[in-house]
């Protein structure tokens, strides 16, 4: 391979070296004339002479089939990483904007749209807190009854509702689709989503859905509320708006994180590794490649040994340090307000497309948090010097053991979480932290005196002398 073939960009695609010396004008433009055709014809060309359907852009994979060239496989990818998927569930979809894409993103370009109105909608609800069971109740008889929608709803969220006494929820109750979690996949059945929760029930909201998001609609009924703007007292009016569409929309970006073993791949891998701890004892070819999308962080530490954590951090193939210390976070713009800044690390708007990387006390003073871009592959795996195993959890759930030959993968997902914001996306932001962070709260400094009214200390001394 040339120098010059290695230094194009990654979005050019490779043209294959001419079989002559010369070629005349007249050939290449023939040639450009022929790949200008297949491009209108959407698709390109294989060696057997049929036409291949493209992938979307941000994902386009392109092969070199010609003779004389090297078979290739190339990924593009955009400035700020992975492109997100901007349809959310069956219906909502980001509207469209040109400049959107041809400049930085506008965060109040983002609006919400519905291709049709929305008819199904999620409701989620915060476990074993009575002062929600009600308001729950009203919202699911009025969706119902006034707004004509099919509910769904955790059988658990209902049973523990308390309400079996109430003849008008028992009649609804009828009418809700009950489902158990873990067991249907809600990705096309549901049209919107409602929260009554705090941060926690919208994080569990996410988890319910590995693959696209419907938008998500959070109502502050939990301890902080960080990451839920909306006040339950206007309900109805509130969500009639969202309903009507063109809300302002915040992508909440999501980790992909995948647990293999470094030395197969994950296509031969047989079974799920579960959270049990006798799985350690499991060998490496028997355990599978779990897959978990995360809204805030995945944290590995060092569980309960008391050995320091001692993990490679691998990104984009490059082995960057060994983490000695009591773990690492790898949190999104998202999760930079939760454990990492707890951890030292910075607050990042959640609109930043990037990966943030925070070490848990780490035993080298120097090893301060890093922001890499949403684009790049982290692996983590054991260094080969590491005493003890780590162990690692996602959104503080789903807590799993890692053994030497194990490796994380991370990067950024293809599907965010499209949060419907109270006002927009810079006013939610730094109004919650003000009132749920109290970032910057302190006591105010007096002002100096004017000018006119200051006295100067050779004065007072003089004065102080007089009056003795």
């Amino acid at each position: 391979m040339s120098n010059g073939e290695m230094s194009r960009p990654r979005s050019e695609t490779t043209p294959s070296p001419p079989t002559a010396h010369s070629v005349s004008f007249q050939e290449k433009l023939t040639e450009t004339s022929k790949v200008i055709g297949k491009l209108k014809l959407g698709g390109n060309e294989n060696s057997n002479g049929e036409i291949v359907p493209e992938f979307p852009r941000s994902a386009e994979v392109r092969k070199v089939t010609k003779p004389g060239a090297l078979n290739r496989n190339r990924k593009t990818r955009s400035l700020y990483g992975v492109s997100p998927d901007c349809k959310f569930g069956p219906k909502a979809y980001l509207q469209e904007n040109t400049d959107f894409f041809l400049k930085i993103p506008d965060p109040s370009s983002q609006k919400l749209s519905w291709a049709k109105p929305p008819l199904s909608v999620l409701v989620v609800r915060k476990l074993y807190d009575a002062d929600i069971t009600y308001p729950f109740k009203d919202l699911v008889v009025w969706l119902i009854e006034e707004k004509n929608m099919v509910v769904y709803a955790d059988r658990a969220a209902v049973d523990c509702c308390m309400v079996d006494t109430d003849l008008d929820f028992i009649k609804i109750k009828q009418k809700l689709i009950l489902f158990n979690e873990g067991q249907v996949n809600l990705t096309a059945k549901i049209d919107f989503v409602i929260c009554l929760g705090g941060d926690g029930t919208l994080i569990h909201a996410s988890s319910l859905f590995q693959q696209s998001v419907p938008p998500i609609m959070a109502f502050n009924m939990g301890s902080l509320g960080f990451l839920t703007p909306f006040q339950f007292c206007h309900f109805k009016e509130e969500i009639n708006k969202c309903l009507g569409g063109n809300a302002s929309l915040l992508l909440r970006y999501r980790l992909k994180c995948v647990i293999n073993c470094d030395n197969i791949t994950s296509g031969s891998l047989s079974q799920t590794k579960t959270q049990d701890s006798s799985s350690s004892s499991t060998p490496c070819d028997q355990k599978a490649a779990n897959t978990y999308l995360v809204l805030n962080e995945i944290v590995v530490d060092r569980g309960s040994t008391p050995y320091l954590c001692n993990i490679d951090l691998y990104i984009e193939g490059r082995l960057v340090t060994s983490v000695q210390g009591d773990g690492l976070i790898i949190s999104t713009p998202t999760g930079s307000t939760a454990y990492a800044v707890a951890a030292g690390a910075s607050m990042i708007h959640p609109n930043v497309p990037c990966l943030l990387i925070t070490p848990i006390c780490p035993h080298s003073l120097s090893f301060r948090p890093v922001v890499v871009p949403a684009g790049v592959e982290i692996k983590l795996m054991l260094s080969p010097e590491a005493r003890s195993s780590a162990w690692v959890s996602f959104d503080g759930r789903n807590r799993i053991e890692i053994n030497q030959g194990e490796s994380l993968r991370i990067t950024t997902a293809r599907y965010p979480i499209p949060s419907i914001c109270a006002k927009d996306q810079m006013n939610d932001w730094f109004d919650g932290l003000a009132e749920c962070l109290h970032w910057n709260v302190r006591k105010q400094q007096k002002s100096l005196p004017s000018m006119s009214s200051t006295t100067s200390l050779n004065s007072l001394i003089s004065d102080s002398e007089t009056n003795n």
